[in-house]
Order: C-alpha cells, then sequence, then structure tokens
C-alpha cells in the first residue's frame, strides 16, 4: 500500500477527492461519487477526473522512458523457461518421494514407541496397585502383631468384644490405620481388598469400640491424658466427628432428658428461664476438661491441645436444639402473641449466652453457621407473630378512626382518641413486650403505615361552613370541649374513616385536630430517638432515610394545618364580625336621642371579643401559642378588615349628613342647634365620632390583652388613624 502511495503522481491542490482513495482496498466507486457530490457539482468532479487521468497517463510514460531496456528485455529474459523448470521437475519429484519415505518410516517409530510406552504405563500402574496391596497387607499384619503383642499370645484373631487398649497403643494402631485406610481407597476395586476386607473391618471396629470406651473412661474419671490420648488419635484417624458425636450422645443426651421437661416449665412462672439457666450450667461442669484438651479454655496450654474439635458447637448444641424441638414442642407455638413474645425473648437470650461460652470469635461463627442453629432460627414463626400484631395494632387504629372524632380518656396527652390510640399503637411497635430485632423492618413498616392512615384521616375530616354554638359538652383532657352536633339534630358530628360527611365540625373540634397533630409532630420526634439505636445495634448504617422517612411523615401531618386553620381563622372572623356590624347602628343612637357625650366604648365590642376570649381561654393550655396568636390575629385582620369600612362607611354617611344640614341652616338662615338639651354644645354627628374612636380605641386595647400587637392586625392602623382623626375633628368643633 505504501509503494502504491509513492509511485501515484501528484495532483493539483484543487482537485475536490484525495488521490489515495483509489487505492484503498475497499475502494467503491458509487460511495466515491456520493462523496464527492456532497462538495461539488458532476461537471466539476468529471473535469477533475479528466484532469488526472492526464496526469497518470503522462508519469505512466514517464515511468516506461525511465526503465525503458528493461522492459524491452522483459520478453527476451523469458526465453528458454520452460525447459529450465522441465529440468528442475525430475530431482524434485525424487526428493519428494525420498521425504515421505522418511516421514513413514519415523512414524511407524513413533506409534512403536507409544505402544511400548502405554504398555509401561500400564505396567507401572499394575505395580503401584501391587505395592499399595502389600502395604495394606503390611499395614494389616502390623496392627494385628500389636494387638498380638497387646493382648496376649491366645488372642489369633479380632473380636468384638475385647478389651480395650491402652491409649499409646491406640494412638501406634491409629497412626498405621491411617496408612491402611488411605492405600485400601487408592486400591479400591481389586479382589485381593475383598478378601482382606474382614480383616480390616475388624480393625476398624476394635479401633472404635476402643476409643469410645477410652474416651468415655477418660471423661468419667477426668483423666486428662487419657482423653488427650483418645482425641490425638479420633484425629488421626479423621474421626473428629465421630469423637463429637460420640460426647452428644453419651455425655449431652441423659443431661438434656434431664432438664428439658415441659410439665415443670408449664407448672413453675420462672419455668423457661430455670430450664435454660441449667442447660448453660453443662458446659462449665460437664465440659471444662474437653474444652481444656482441646483450646476451648483459657487455661488451655497451647503446646498440647488438640486442635480440630468444638463440642460445643458439634456436641452440646445440636442435642440441646433436638431436646427443645422434640421434649418442648410448645415453645415455639404463635398461638398467644405475648407469651411467644417472652418465650422468644427469653430464648434468644439463652444463645447469647450460650454463644458466649464458645470462648472464641472462631467457634461462635461455627455455631452460626451449624444446621442446628438455623434450625432452632427458623422454629420460631416470626411472620405469624408479627401478622397477629398487626391486625391487633393497626386494627385498633382503624376502628377508632371508623368511629371519627371522639375525645381521649382523660389524663391523655391527646384531645381526640383517634390520635391517642396512635400514640399507643406507634409506641408498641417499639416497646420491649412487642419489639423483635428480627422484625425490625416490619415494625418500620407498619409506623409509616400508621402515620400515612393517620395523616390521611385528618386530611379528609369534613370542614364545617361555620360556628355551631348547639353542640353538646365533651370531656377532652378533664375540660369541657363543645362538639357540633350535625345539621340532622343529632348530638355529636363524626367523620368516617373514609372521609365521608357525616356532620360537620365546629371550630373547637378543628382546634383539637391542629393541637393533637403539632402534639404528634414533636412526639414522633422523641419515637425517633427510641427507634435509632434499635436499628442500630443490628447493623443499619443508613440512619439518615429514616430520619428523613420521618420528616416526610411530618410533612404528610402538617398539610391538613393550613386549611383547618383558614377554616377556623375564617369561623372565629364570622362569630367577631356579626357583632361588630353593629358599628353601623351607632349614629340610630344619637341622632336626636339627646344622649350624653359617650365616654367608654360600645358594648358590641364586648360581644364581638367574647368568642375570642373564649376560644383562646379554652384552648390555651392546648394549641401551641404561636398557632393560637395567628389564628387570633388571622381572625381579628379579616374582621378589622370588613369593620374599617362598616365603620368607614358611617364616618362619611355622618360627614354626609353634617354638610347637609350645614347647607339647610345657611338656607334658613338661622341659628339652630342639631341636638337639644344640657349636651347641646356637641353635635350628634361629633358624638357618633367619639364613640366610633372610643370603639376603636378599646378594640386595640383588647388586642394587646389577647398578646397581640396592633401592628400586626390588617388595616387597623388605618381604621386608628381614621377614628382618630374624626376624634380630632369633633374636638375642634
Amino acid at each position: 500500500m505504501e509503494k502504491a502511495k509513492i509511485i501515484l503522481p501528484k495532483g493539483p491542490e484543487t482537485l475536490c477527492f484525495d488521490k489515495d482513495e483509489f487505492m484503498k482496498e475497499n475502494f467503491d466507486v458509487d460511495h466515491f461519487v456520493s462523496d464527492c457530490r456532497k462538495r461539488v457539482q458532476l461537471e466539476e468532479l468529471r473535469d477533475d477526473l479528466e484532469l488526472y487521468y492526464k496526469l497518470l497517463k503522462t508519469a505512466m510514460v514517464e515511468l516506461i522512458n525511465k526503465d525503458y531496456a528493461d522492459f524491452v528485455n522483459l520478453s527476451t529474459n523469458l526465453v528458454g523457461m520452460d525447459k529450465a523448470l522441465n529440468q528442475l521437475s525430475v530431482p524434485l519429484g525424487q526428493l519428494k518421494e525420498e521425504v515421505l519415505g522418511l516421514k513413514s518410516s519415523v512414524s511407524e517409530s513413533i506409534l512403536a514407541i507409544d505402544q511400548h510406552l502405554v504398555k509401561q504405563e500400564d505396567i507401572r500402574k499394575k505395580k503401584m496397585c501391587v505395592l499399595r496391596l502389600i502395604q495394606v497387607i503390611r499395614s494389616v499384619e502390623k496392627i494385628e502383631k500389636i494387638l498380638h503383642t497387646q493382648n496376649s499370645s491366645e488372642m489369633s484373631s479380632l473380636e468384638i468384644n475385647s478389651p480395650l487398649l491402652a491409649g499409646p497403643i491406640l494412638e501406634r494402631i491409629a497412626t498405621e490405620f491411617n496408612q491402611l485406610q488411605f492405600h485400601a481407597v487408592q486400591s479400591k476395586g481389586m479382589p485381593l481388598l475383598d478378601k482382606v476386607r474382614p480383616r480390616i473391618a475388624g480393625i476398624t471396629a476394635m479401633l472404635q469400640q476402643s476409643l469410645e470406651g477410652l474416651l468415655l473412661e477418660g471423661l468419667q474419671t477426668s483423666n486428662i491424658d487419657i482423653v488427650r490420648h483418645c482425641l490425638r488419635t479420633y484425629a488421626t484417624i479423621d474421626k473428629t466427628r465421630d469423637a463429637e458425636a460420640l460426647v452428644g450422645q453419651v455425655l449431652v443426651k441423659p443431661y438434656i432428658e434431664e432438664v428439658i421437661v415441659e410439665q415443670f416449665v408449664q407448672s413453675h412462672p420462672n419455668g423457661l428461664q430455670l430450664m435454660y439457666t441449667k442447660l448453660l450450667e453443662f458446659v462449665p461442669q460437664h465440659c471444662r476438661l474437653l474444652r481444656e484438651v482441646t483450646g476451648g479454655s483459657i487455661s488451655s496450654d497451647k503446646a498440647d491441645i488438640v486442635p480440630g474439635y468444638d463440642f460445643l458447637v458439634n456436641s452440646v448444641w445440636p442435642e440441646m436444639v433436638r431436646g427443645l424441638e422434640e421434649r418442648l414442642p410448645s415453645l415455639f407455638s404463635p398461638g398467644n402473641p405475648d407469651v411467644f413474645h417472652e418465650k422468644y425473648i427469653i430464648s434468644m437470650d439463652f444463645v447469647k449466652k450460650f454463644e458466649r461460652q464458645c470462648g472464641s470469635q472462631a467457634s461462635v461463627k461455627r455455631l452460626r453457621s451449624h444446621p442446628a442453629y438455623h434450625n432452632f432460627s427458623n422454629k420460631w414463626n416470626l411472620p405469624v407473630y408479627f401478622q397477629i400484631r398487626f391486625k391487633e395494632i393497626a386494627g385498633s387504629l382503624e376502628t377508632v378512626l371508623s368511629e371519627g372524632l371522639q375525645a381521649a380518656p382523660v389524663g391523655s396527652i391527646y384531645c381526640l382518641l383517634a390520635s391517642h390510640v396512635l400514640w399507643m399503637n406507634l409506641q408498641k411497635c417499639w416497646s420491649d413486650q412487642i419489639y423483635l430485632p428480627l422484625l425490625a423492618h416490619r415494625f418500620w413498616k407498619l409506623t409509616l403505615q400508621m402515620l400515612s392512615r393517620y395523616s390521611k384521616f385528618v386530611n379528609e375530616v369534613p370542614l364545617a361552613d361555620g360556628v355551631k354554638d348547639d353542640a353538646k359538652p365533651v370531656k377532652v383532657n378533664g375540660r369541657d370541649s363543645s362538639f357540633t352536633a350535625s345539621s340532622t339534630g343529632e348530638d355529636q358530628g363524626s367523620v368516617s374513616s373514609n372521609g365521608d360527611k357525616s356532620a360537620s365540625l365546629s371550630t373547637k373540634q378543628m382546634a383539637l385536630i391542629v393541637a393533637d397533630v403539632d402534639k404528634l409532630k414533636e412526639q414522633i420526634m422523641e419515637l425517633l430517638e427510641v427507634i435509632k439505636p434499635k436499628l442500630e445495634e443490628l447493623g443499619c448504617k443508613n440512619i439518615s432515610s429514616v430520619s428523613e422517612a420521618i420528616k416526610d411523615s411530618q410533612t404528610s401531618l402538617s398539610s391538613c394545618i393550613p386549611t383547618l386553620s383558614s377554616k377556623i381563622i375564617q369561623d372565629l372572623s364570622e362569630a367577631c364580625f356579626v357583632c361588630l356590624k353593629s358599628a353601623s347602628e351607632v349614629p340610630r343612637l344619637y341622632r336626636r336621642t339627646n344622649k350624653e357625650v359617650p365616654n367608654k366604648a360600645s358594648q358590641y365590642l364586648d360581644s364581638a371579643l367574647k368568642p375570642l376570649y373564649q376560644f383562646q381561654n379554652d384552648y390555651k393550655e392546648i394549641v401551641k401559642q404561636s398557632t393560637m396568636e395567628e389564628w387570633l390575629r388571622g381572625a381579628l385582620s379579616e374582621s378589622v378588615q370588613r369593620y374599617y369600612e362598616t365603620v368607614s362607611d358611617v364616618l362619611s354617611s355622618v360627614k354626609k349628613m353634617e354638610e347637609s344640614l350645614k347647607r339647610l341652616k345657611q338656607a334658613r338662615k338661622t341659628v339652630t342647634s342639631t341636638s337639644t338639651g344640657l349636651n347641646a354644645g356637641v353635635s350628634d354627628d361629633n358624638k357618633i365620632r367619639l364613640q366610633l374612636a372610643l370603639d376603636v380605641e378599646y378594640l386595640g386595647e383588647n388586642v394587646q390583652k389577647m398578646g397581640l400587637k396592633t401592628s400586626d392586625v390588617k388595616l387597623f392602623p388605618a381604621l386608628l388613624e381614621l377614628v382618630l382623626a374624626a376624634k380630632a375633628q369633633a374636638a375642634s368643633e
């Protein structure tokens, strides 16, 4: 490719294509033309191709002229080539025959060598089999010789009931038996091995019987040397599990059968705890020697321990679990959740104490991976237990929500029964009498579900069109709180769980809902501090997500407050302005009545402020101060806004009346007074102005008594300015 590029002539820079495109192996005419058409017209492409074609022809002629002699001699050099090739064909054919003959000879030699090697390999394998069989026979004879020497010359054959062998002898036999086992496995299937097998079986039975007897003797007499020799022998013949099983059957099982008695557990109030305490005593009382020999105790001499054993995990624990499952089946019954919870907690405490007896983390790890450990854990039907608790907890909440807004019991921190039951159920989920660590995720989900259900309930509460005063009192935390009667004449309104409206809500009911929601938002943050440690104990690292979920629940609960607050403000405002609009009657009290100059506020203000004062007094200890101030401020702002319009209209009407009377006076050109009597010096219009000024000032004083600033009440400064201006006008006249 590179040589081709070198011989191509270089074209002008104005060419619309790259000359190297023609030398590519995947050159395609259609693609080339299509690509060029993107840049130039076909006429220009044709012109460039003709130009480059001429350059190629010129370059070719120059190349031929440059090497003309070679071109001329090319045909001359090929003369006589056929003859030369024919002369070479004969020797080449002979060479080929010789090579083929040599190849055949080599192949025959290789085949012969391969056959010889196969025979040698077969001989080697047979030789190894013979050697293994010889070793098996030697090991059997050696063991039999040791046994013969040990027992007496009368022992001509092995008997199952032979006396127990001493520890050192057993170790010698075990070492040889280990070799015997290895070679016997390698010689499996050989006819001669079948003939020797009865002798091997006899040796095995004798060895096993002697080891079992010796181990039991060592444990019964607390002879540490015998136990050590025996366990080391078991390890030598790779039968450690047999030793652990023997300890479980002979030493552990009788103790378990004596301790685990269902009648005792059921007849004693603290029977289960006493039984577990007795089971835990087995290890220090009966396993001290085994743990010391195998390195399971602190006092073990590391230089003389027998490794590879874990009697607590492989002997004691399986027998304990088997005894509990077979002799105490009622232990795992979840029918009574309270009893099940108590048994589970006590049992798990027993497991933890047993783990502490294991002596090392490695032993604890082996225990937790043991099948018996998993069987014991799986016996506890935790999903069924949770299902019972779920029905108990969620069912009680759903029942209360379906009954609507009922008063909480006396002494509760909440006002409504629904809030009280919700909080009690939230606490139950994480109480020590109900909560179980392995069900933490389920109780956490139930917690969020109950918060969500309550949030939906309070957000679906129907709102009243106004304040009802005909409600019957219902005790809330020891105080009387009026619950609105329904429009059909029922004594108390209620809200169904699905949000259907069966009655209207009073302002006081809505206040109780807001108070409970605010209290619940605070309480669930305290509950979070109870939940966090329980989740951290389980290794939960994403605690921040738990906090975020609680905050989301708070937000969901709070979503009902703006609507309820708005309705409360509206209802209080309506109750207040019903009386405030009496300001429009002030002119009627002073026109042509000859009343004295006003020196105190009108009575309608006390009536207008009474609902606010009563509401504040009834709920100042229940509702947060900031919330109460917000409601009062909102109610006053709406009322004052409408009151301002009323006062403004009255003053405007007074001014128009005053101007009309002045025009009438001028028309009659008489000097008369707009009023008669002792107070003829003050006109009726000015008395009206003075009265309205006293009313507004009195209203401002009461706003401050409620703990509010008059400047925070919308339009009150403007209202005060309006009446003070009217008062100043009256004073100037």
